[in-house]
């Protein structure tokens, strides 16, 4: 993507279609004058009063519990410099965004115009009873230092700078295993720090607490090696001043055991890496570009163990795997701070989830076989599952047993629940499928690229490297539709009606027609099929010159399916096919089906929904818990409907015994967990939380995933057509640009997963 491009598109995004990425939104119910009159005049006195007689009701009566202040000056903004509060607004904004997506914390984002250190803390101080918790974010150094250190000391809730101990974490989990991998004592390795700001300072005193020797740290700064003899040293600078006799970076990384850059691009070069000690550690974590290229360290020393700030490479070291998870910890016992024992546990966590066998969506995101604790995997993916549930408990541990916690907890287990629970919305599934295809992309093709939603996806997909399009369709129009949108890569175009295509059309021609002439195709029929888009793509399929396809934009979905199915056909072993919505619920990812094949498919059609339903789960790295829907629950009726839904769970039960599924069931119990236990304990899944639902008849399907879709702005993938021999997938009529896109990414993992067939 052209620079031009990215600016536009980064520019469109936080501007439509309303400006900014966060909002609030109510939790209480506000529909009637009784719901008014208790969130505000008169109601609202009464929680008023209880939190006058005791200050600490506030976090039962109101959402401080669960609040952090995102709060910075603008002087830092990461890459800009000092740009100012508004500027840094966008960045905040972002911030907050992380911390709701991967912990469920709610955030104001606060810009604050004030560089003077008193101002600013008493600005904060001022407004602290607001928040449960306060991420100070951006603010250069020294100021951060001072503004930190006093902010812990003058307010009684959690304080973290997040610029300086958040690396610093991430990274001390990292050295941790990194040392252990490489053979050596913490105690003993040379450590090599470059660069001298807030970060730099944090993430070694961090490697201190850990084990590390002051003794065996030199730092670098833009001068060279901080000496104990150099003048106008800040207090932070002295700290890591040395006697020894270095003077050069070149100096210090001679013999070091360990590189950390916290600093600028390319200043770490092959001959000096070279001179480092056997088993060298180097964490280049300057962004966008490392101290040293990644490809060019790994070919310069075989025996090291790297890792930067990028997430195109092994060991990303990213923020995102602790302030989330260590203010949600230090929330849920309303800790009065963030205090070195619980930043040292988060590390030790952090540490330990990486020795842990890695779950099965994690290696599928990152399109491994299995991703295992080595050189290659010192630190967990973003991506994992387990830190909402793993990294909380810790901190919040720490802080009780070192006297923080003003709530702490009881139950663990049932805070483990609770943790991830808070996994909830499904809007994280899009970040895995996209990364999951990026991981593989393959040739995809938009048979009806002449539409500018069908062109604007593929640019995205082209861009964001999701796949590799190939664009069908009417090449003039393309052409013009290409140039509007400024998408000047080079991918082909391809118009089946031209004459540059006879030749190709005619192969296709022979091939479609030695599959079925003896099913009525002639020949010229065959020659005339080729002219239309979704035929020609169909064999571009088959004949391997593309891994999938993507249509349906335009056209009512009947007309689409029948060349699908009669040049691609169904997968070895499948009897129909069928097709499932992926619902993007506040409750998780919800999978419903067959929402647009089967019209009333009998007792073992649907078992076969199922199974097909249950391998798609799997492909994405989930579990699947499968409810059969019904109008009634376990035998209440005796109706042909009900009857078929009893017959396919004696079919699947009986056949596929290891399968989680049940009914017939409504659709209340199979979503409440608590009801169907309380009703039907006996059921198999009581304790286990549904996410796919299989319904009686095509109907009640399609009528339910548009009724979410409209009704809840639930975002939907799909539908997704299952049992197919070669990946082709079917758009929803006039489909957004996003549903677009997000099908396209589930092409790819379906080619992916099929090419390894």
């Amino acid at each position: 993507m052209s620079d031009s491009k990215k600016r536009r598109a980064a520019l469109y995004y936080h501007s439509k279609p309303k400006p900014g990425k966060i909002e609030v939104i109510p939790t209480k119910k506000y529909a009637s004058q009784r719901d008014l009159a208790l969130a505000y005049s008169p109601g609202v006195a009464e929680p008023c009063l209880e939190i006058e007689k005791d200050k600490e009701n506030v976090y039962k009566y109101t959402s401080k519990g669960n609040l952090v202040a995102v709060i910075s000056n603008g002087t830092a903004v990461l890459g800009l410099g000092d740009i100012g509060p508004e500027a840094s607004k966008p960045v905040m904004e972002g911030k907050g965004l992380l911390f709701k997506i991967f912990a469920d914390i709610d955030v104001f984002d606060i810009e604050v115009d004030a560089t003077d250190v008193d101002k600013f803390v008493e600005t904060v101080k001022a407004i602290a009873p607001t928040f449960g918790g306060i991420n100070l974010e951006d603010i250069k150094a020294p100021e951060a230092f001072e503004i930190e250190r006093r902010l812990k000391e003058e307010l009684d809730i959690p304080v973290m700078h997040d610029d300086q101990h958040g690396t610093a974490i991430i990274s001390a989990a990292a050295l941790k295993n990194a040392v252990e991998i490489a053979g050596k004592d913490i105690s003993k390795v040379k450590i090599i720090v470059n660069g001298a700001g807030a970060a730099a300072i944090s993430c070694t005193r961090m490697y201190l607490s850990i084990g590390a020797k002051r003794e065996n740290v030199v730092m670098c700064d833009s001068k060279g090696v901080i000496r104990s003899d150099r003048e106008n040293l800040t207090a932070e600078k002295k700290e890591f001043a040395t006697d020894l006799d270095m003077h050069t970076l070149e100096d210090g990384v001679k013999n070091a055991d360990v590189f950390i850059g916290l600093s600028i691009a390319d200043v770490l070069t092959p001959e000096m890496l070279l001179t480092m000690a056997k088993n060298p550690i180097v964490f280049a974590m300057a962004n966008p570009n490392p101290e040293i290229n990644y490809k060019l360290a790994v070919e310069t020393r075989k025996d090291i163990i790297m890792a930067t700030g990028r997430s195109d490479h092994p060991n990303q070291v990213n923020n995102v795997l602790g302030f989330p998870f260590i203010f949600r910890g230090a929330l849920d016992v309303r800790a009065t701070k963030i205090n070195e024992a619980m930043k040292i546990a988060a590390v030790h966590a952090i540490a330990d989830l990486a020795k842990h066998p890695v779950p099965e969506q994690v290696n599928i995101v990152y399109d491994e076989v299995s991703l295992s604790y080595g050189e290659e995997y010192i630190i967990p993916k973003p991506f994992d599952p387990r830190l909402i549930y793993e990294i909380p408990p810790a901190i919040a541990k720490a802080a009780m047993e070192s006297g923080v916690a003003q709530d702490p907890i009881q139950d663990w287990d049932a805070y483990r629940d609770q943790l991830m629970e808070r996994l909830g919305t499904g809007n994280k599934i899009v970040r895995l499928i996209h990364n999951r295809a990026k991981s593989d992309p393959k040739r995809i093709v938009f048979t009806e690229a002449d539409h500018l939603d069908v062109l604007k996806a593929a640019q995205i997909v082209h861009d964001e490297g999701i796949g590799l399009p190939i664009l069908l369709g009417n090449k003039e129009i393309i052409l013009e539709l290409m140039s509007e949108i400024d998408f000047t890569a080079d991918v082909p175009i391809i118009d089946p009606k031209l004459p540059e295509q006879k030749e190709k059309r005619n192969k296709y021609a022979t091939s479609f027609w030695n599959a079925r002439q003896r099913k009525g195709v002639k020949l010229l029929d065959a020659q005339k099929f080729m002219r239309e888009r979704n035929y020609y793509a169909a064999m571009m399929v088959n004949e391997g010159d593309a891994d999938a396809l993507i249509t349906g934009y335009s056209r009512n979905y009947s007309t689409v399916v029948r060349p699908m199915l009669e040049l691609i056909g169904v997968a070895d072993g499948v009897s129909r096919v069928a097709a499932t919505n992926l619902m993007l619920t506040k409750r998780g990812p919800m999978f419903l089906a067959d929402t647009t094949i089967n019209l009333n498919p009998s007792a073992k059609q649907l078992a076969k929904v199922c199974q097909l339903t249950a391998t798609l789960v799997k492909m994405f790295g989930m579990k699947p818990n499968i409810a059969m829907l019904s109008f009634s629950n376990f035998g209440a009726s005796e109706s042909d409907s009900a009857k078929k839904i009893r017959q396919a769970i004696q079919h699947i039960h009986k056949y596929y015994p290891k399968v989680a599924v049940d009914g017939e069931l409504q659709a209340d119990f199979a979503l409440n967990s608590n009801l169907l236990k309380k009703e039907f304990p006996f059921s198999k899944l009581v304790d286990k939380k549904v996410n796919v639902l299989i319904f009686p008849n095509l109907e009640s399907a399609n009528i339910s995933y548009k009724m979410m879709k409209e009704l809840y702005d639930a975002e939907s993938i799909g539908p997704i057509m299952m049992g197919m021999k070669k990946p082709a997938h079917i758009l929803q009529l006039g489909a957004s640009v996003d549903e677009i896109v997000n099908m396209a990414a589930v092409a790819v993992i379906d080619a992916q997963n099929k090419s390894k067939k």
